[in-house]
């Protein structure tokens, strides 16, 4: 009677388990739509048009009277955004860590969020300003929701699962992509047929993606439950102090901390080539919108098969040497796009697939492989470090674009600078001995990792 006893509570265990997994998914399925339309496809080349429109005689608009060449306007607001986050992040992660109320924050975010993003309906004329403005709304809420969300990875999945978890999380959120971008491709190249202009098209694009980022919102909501607080409750400190609390925690675990570091060097570059791709095929290949949909479209459909593809690689030569793997491709990839020659979208597509292949699984199994470097107890706080470069929140490698791009008036150079960031979180990556750094942690080493 004990043992059928035992049996059945650990059946109803993962059964539970399970259950959340499933909705755990689901936000990925909600806000991977904002990545998709909104960061990666619409929101760069027409906030960018919008503000050439605000423009003066030399392509320069004056936000708060600083001069900033146009095409560089969307970069700039990308990286203003991680300034919120960076205040914002540290205090609702401890926050939760201490209350175990992730839930209602994580809502909270993704809300926000949301609200931001459909208002980007109203983003016409020469409203740069207020494009600008709920860019960083928007990015930054979803920082802090995706830091939350992230934060249940350990709780909600043993650690042998864990990479497989991660890498189908990331399958939904392409998933969703994909299946939106298909009906904002219908939208935009028939815009005429539905009574719409251009301009109007791509702003029912943008709105839509923040009412089904929060309708499927609600999903997760419902499945994913609280946990008790493994700490005691204390007063919160400010934004910046709390980082620097989180970051002198971390300072105990310096394996975590090394490994965090690598991750937000390479993960920089590649949410900046995810945020900026767009603008380089539309301002320096020429390409048009359709164009930059469809090769998107190609992204998010080989990102599904790559991020499964490499999750199952994981088991085999475990996740560290198959990231290393991804990073040296991203290289190759950056350095081919350099030499793409205008006005033909064969390459860029070609470019594209290459990138879908290594994107879900480099995301998926960073997200997996940290989880088993956090210190029970401190998921929230941790994950809010994790998340600062995560999801186009990335502040570095925006700014050096759009630096290089004032600079030099060549997006070519701007997307070649960004190989520094493969290369250098290639080294940082390969020196962490990760089974060391996961019993240093406190956590169980996995058999392959």
């Amino acid at each position: 009677m004990g043992i059928e006893t035992v049996r059945t509570t650990e059946s109803d265990e993962a059964s539970g388990r399970r259950r959340e997994q499933r909705g755990w998914y689901f936000y990925d399925w909600a806000c991977s739509v904002y990545s998709t339309s909104v960061l990666t496809v619409f929101l760069g080349p027409y906030l960018t048009s919008v503000a050439k429109k605000a423009a003066d005689a030399d392509g320069y608009v004056h936000p708060l009277g600083v001069p900033v060449r146009a095409g560089s306007f969307f970069a700039y607001s990308v990286s203003l955004s991680v300034i919120a986050a960076v205040v914002v992040m540290p205090l609702v992660g401890a926050a939760a860590d201490r209350t175990g109320r992730k839930k209602p924050l994580l809502g909270a975010a993704a809300y926000v969020g949301a609200a931001a993003t459909t208002a980007m309906f109203f983003l016409g004329g020469d409203r740069y300003l207020l494009g600008g403005a709920l860019l960083i709304v928007a990015n930054a809420a979803q920082s802090v929701a995706m830091m939350l969300y992230n934060s249940y990875l350990p709780q909600i999945a043993p650690p042998e699962e864990r990479d497989a978890v991660s890498s189908r999380g990331w399958a939904f959120g392409y998933a969703a992509g994909s299946l939106v971008l298909v009906v904002n491709l219908v939208l935009y190249l028939a815009h005429d047929s539905f009574g719409v202009c251009e301009s109007t098209a791509v702003r029912i694009c943008l709105a839509s993606a923040g009412l089904w980022w929060g309708g499927f919102t609600l999903i997760p909501l419902l499945r994913l439950r609280d946990r008790p607080a493994a700490v005691r409750e204390e007063a919160s400190a400010p934004g910046l102090r709390q980082l620097a609390a989180t970051v002198r925690d971390m300072r105990r675990h310096p394996l975590t901390l090394s490994f965090l570091l690598a991750y937000l060097v390479y993960n920089d570059g590649i949410q900046t080539v995810i945020s900026q791709a767009s603008v380089y095929g539309s301002e320096e290949l020429g390409l048009g919108q359709s164009t930059l949909i469809g090769a998107v479209l190609l992204v998010q459909l080989l990102a599904v098969a790559g991020a499964l593809g490499m999750g199952r690689l994981a088991r085999t030569y475990g996740a560290k040497r198959t990231i290393l793997g991804s990073l040296a491709a991203w290289t190759l990839t950056l350095g081919a796009g350099y030499f793409l020659p205008a006005g033909a979208p064969v390459g860029f597509f070609l470019l594209a697939a290459a990138i879908g292949l290594v994107l879900g699984g480099s995301q998926a199994l960073s997200r997996s492989l940290f989880s088993h470097l956090v210190p029970p107890g401190k998921e929230a706080e941790y994950f809010s470090a994790y998340e600062m470069s995560d999801r186009g929140m990335s502040w570095l490698g925006p700014l050096l674009f759009g630096i290089t791009y004032q600079l030099t008036g060549s997006y070519r150079d701007a997307i070649v600078s960004l190989v520094a960031f493969f290369v250098i979180g290639f080294l940082l990556l390969a020196r962490v001995p990760v089974r060391r750094a996961i019993g240093d942690a406190g956590n169980p080493v996995p058999e392959r990792i």
